[in-house]
């Protein structure tokens, strides 16, 4: 609910919201330059003394004004001849013309009506309805984000449109609200919604009919001081009935301008008090900084307009399209979904088709949107989960647990939970696994055990579908056919191979950075940006299921960069090696947030083996920075398979690696990585006391043993991998 609230607003007012805040930001500027601009009048100046210097300058005087700047006008007549400038209290003179600013007054008609008149106030006030919409649900939606209100500064992961949305959002609601918030009251007040008249004296009915007292011998005018003066009105000249008029920060009154007697006195309402404040909160006119702020608040609004269609552009690109996806409210199955990289949608939807075939009514949905009140007729619940990273939760489904929480006393109807994943990494299912736990301990009644899907395998699908179609009493067969990712062809562009003699053929392939789409470009999907660390996927010939590599380098180095091993039977592998420059392969990137070297300057452990040392490589080839990088090596001899040995002896000379540490599991001392690591012991302890973070990539059985040596190592210090796991200093990309 809150995410459509916060939707289609933003959606459908995108070009009004923007051009309103545009419109308003430029505006915020003029007050703060009227007030460095205007002479300023001394703090200990009445306003006798101003309309003394005024009246000896401009005798035929008819009025005074104060802006809220300090900028004060006269206006007077000159033998019949109206006149008017702004002008210097110390003088009373004139210095610059009283005429608005062309600019400005342009402006701001557009940003209050469009050109339009009264309808055009409508139409902006509609939009600042718009801008509070976004505003109040925008700011649940990054506590949501965030994990709570206390969390509201919390690091964000995810992708950069979305992060710099929430970023903007971040700095920018407050202003926001407060300037929607005042222009719907401002709008109000202009139609008379609101009872804000102004509050004034009755006139005199007796004056004294004297006339030429000089103002400095009027008391109230002695004892007014030019800081609150609003308007000074003069008698008509000869008529010795009429009288000043004063207005000030406290109300308005009528001197005798015979005797300089107050007349009359009306204190300002609470209603004009309140009006006033929500202009000057407004437009920034009489507080010139806070106008200043707002309107760097309002730039953001555009810059979140784009983010935020961008995210649901590609929100909606990366879900399949749903025919016959029934409201929640009366659907008898909701189907869940948590997805990384999109592809359990597709099996989501296969199983909305059959069940909705078998005469069920489905709703399927994004796992974040989990909202048991909405669905009040549903007699179960299916969970499809995917894992992201190190067991977190995958982007479709961030929140789910606290929401599952926090709804411990609402109706709990079956639930089954299926993970999906791959079961090489050690992480398999993770997420999926603390979804079902969870479930249980609130008291869900489990519709089928708990099952998973390695590597998005249709056959364990389809066995899965049978026995959820026998719980369910119907015929449920899951023909699910696996849609190809989205690739880009990528043409390879010079190799290097290892590895014949000990029979293990090891190439490192570079390829060319492919051309890009204005989509990738606005989006910085794809091949516009990626890190070493993060995932190349390649979809052989004949398949449909991608194979992924580590990445060894970065969108800033020109190229994209694995290291592959022939495997035996290796459909994709084998392609791979046989690939021969010129020759192409279909490929797509898929983010790794888990396994970047990130920034900061806390030295980095690096320990790899075999093409393990690819990334590890392109976190070595981007330390431009010289961060204490420590790599540790494993190999099976140094001269058949050291990988990256010329580049590692640059890097070295460049001080982009300060220690290097091999190992040789053949040769004539035989040793594995993980000895390599227990030799430098004293090195190790003295760079985790540091903050050191420790990176492993490679082979499950090789990360094991390191993780076993790492806790040897760690023990005295009272740490273990664990702990660093905790603390996101100790990360893997095992295989």
């Amino acid at each position: 609910m809150i995410r459509a609230l916060h939707r289609w607003p933003g959606l459908l007012a995108l070009a009004l919201v923007s051009l309103l805040a545009l419109s308003g930001a430029v505006l915020s500027v003029f007050p703060a330059a009227e007030r460095l601009g205007a002479p300023q009048a001394e703090v200990t100046m009445s306003v006798a003394d101003l309309a003394t210097r005024i009246q000896v300058a401009y005798p035929g005087v008819e009025q005074i004004k104060r802006s809220p700047s300090g900028r004060i006008t006269a206006y007077w007549f000159d033998n019949g001849t109206p006149g008017s400038a702004a002008v210097d209290p110390a003088t009373g003179s004139g210095v610059a013309s009283a005429d608005p600013n062309p600019v400005e007054r342009w402006l701001t008609t557009l940003h209050r009506s469009l050109f339009m008149d009264d309808a055009g106030r409508l139409v902006s006030a509609a939009g600042a309805a718009a801008m509070l919409i976004l505003a109040v649900s925008g700011t649940v939606l990054v506590a949501r984000r965030a994990g709570g209100w206390r969390r509201w500064f919390a690091p964000l992961r995810g992708p950069l449109t979305g992060r710099i949305h929430v970023e903007l959002a971040r700095g920018a609601v407050f202003g926001l609200f407060l300037s929607s918030a005042t222009a719907i009251w401002m709008t109000a007040s202009t139609f008379g919604v609101l009872p804000d008249q102004a509050v004034v004296p009755d006139l005199p009915a007796k004056v004294s009919g004297e006339t030429g007292l000089p103002l400095a011998s009027m008391p109230l005018l002695a004892a007014t001081p030019v800081e609150a003066l609003r308007e000074l009105s003069f008698p008509y000249p000869g008529d010795a009935t009429d009288v000043f008029t004063l207005k000030t920060d406290l109300g308005t009154g009528y001197l005798d301008q015979g005797t300089g007697a107050t007349l009359g006195w009306s204190d300002l309402s609470g209603w004009e008090r309140a009006s006033e404040t929500i202009y000057m909160l407004h437009t920034g006119k009489g507080a010139a900084l806070l106008g200043l702020v707002l309107g760097l608040m309002a730039l953001a609004v555009p810059a979140m307009g784009v983010t935020g269609a961008v995210l649901w552009l590609a929100g909606r690109r990366g879900r399949p399209r749903i025919r016959g996806n029934v409201p929640p409210s009366r659907a008898e199955t909701v189907i869940l979904v948590g997805s990384e990289g999109g592809s359990t949608w597709g099996f989501a939807a296969t199983l909305h088709a059959a069940l909705t075939r078998a005469g069920q009514q489905v709703h399927l949905a994004p796992m974040s949107a989990l909202d048991p009140a909405r669905s009040a007729a549903s007699q179960r619940y299916i969970v499809l989960a995917a894992t992201y990273g190190d067991g977190d939760a995958p982007s479709s489904a961030k929140g789910f647990l606290d929401r599952l929480a926090r709804r411990s006393g609402a109706r709990a109807v079956p639930m089954a939970v299926l993970g999906f994943g791959d079961r090489s990494f050690p992480a398999y299912c993770a997420y999926a696994e603390a979804v079902e736990a969870a479930a249980k301990a609130q008291g869900w009644p489990t519709l089928l055990p708990f099952d998973t899907v390695d590597r998005q395998s249709p056959q364990e699908f389809a066995r899965w579908g049978r026995e959820l179609g026998n719980v369910l009493g119907i015929d449920l067969e899951l023909d699910h056919q696996p849609v190809r990712p989205e690739t880009t062809p990528l043409a390879l562009v010079s190799r290097r191979d290892y590895g014949e003699e000990v029979q293990a053929p090891t190439a490192i392939l570079r390829f060319a950075v492919p051309r890009l789409s204005l989509w990738q470009r606005l989006t910085r999907k794809g091949f516009a940006r990626f890190e070493a660390g993060d995932l190349l996927g390649i979809v052989p010939e004949g398949s449909t299921l991608p194979r992924f590599y580590s990445l060894a380098s970065g969108s800033g180095d020109g190229f994209v960069e694995i290291v592959v091993r022939r495997h035996v039977g290796g459909l994709c592998s084998g392609a791979l090696m046989a690939l021969e420059l010129g020759g192409t392969v279909a490929a797509f990137v898929r983010r790794n947030r888990g396994f970047h070297q990130g920034t900061g300057r806390a030295p980095l452990i690096l320990v790899g083996a075999g093409t393990g040392l690819g990334p590890l490589a392109g976190f070595i080839r981007a330390n431009g920075a010289h961060r204490p990088i420590h790599l540790f090596f494993g190999m099976r001899h140094p001269d058949s398979d050291f990988l990256y040995r010329e580049d590692l002896q640059v890097w070295a000379a460049e001080g982009k690696v300060a220690s290097l540490t091999t190992a040789s599991s053949r040769g004539a001392r035989p040793r594995y990585v993980q000895d390599a690591l227990a030799s430098r012991q004293a090195e190790i302890v003295r760079a985790i006391r540091d903050g050191a973070r420790v990176m492993v990539c490679g082979g499950r059985e090789m990360a094991a043993g390191v993780a076993e040596t790492m806790a040897g190592i760690l023990e005295p210090l009272g740490m273990s991998p664990s702990i660093l796991r905790a603390e996101g200093r100790y990360v893997e990309d095992v295989y």
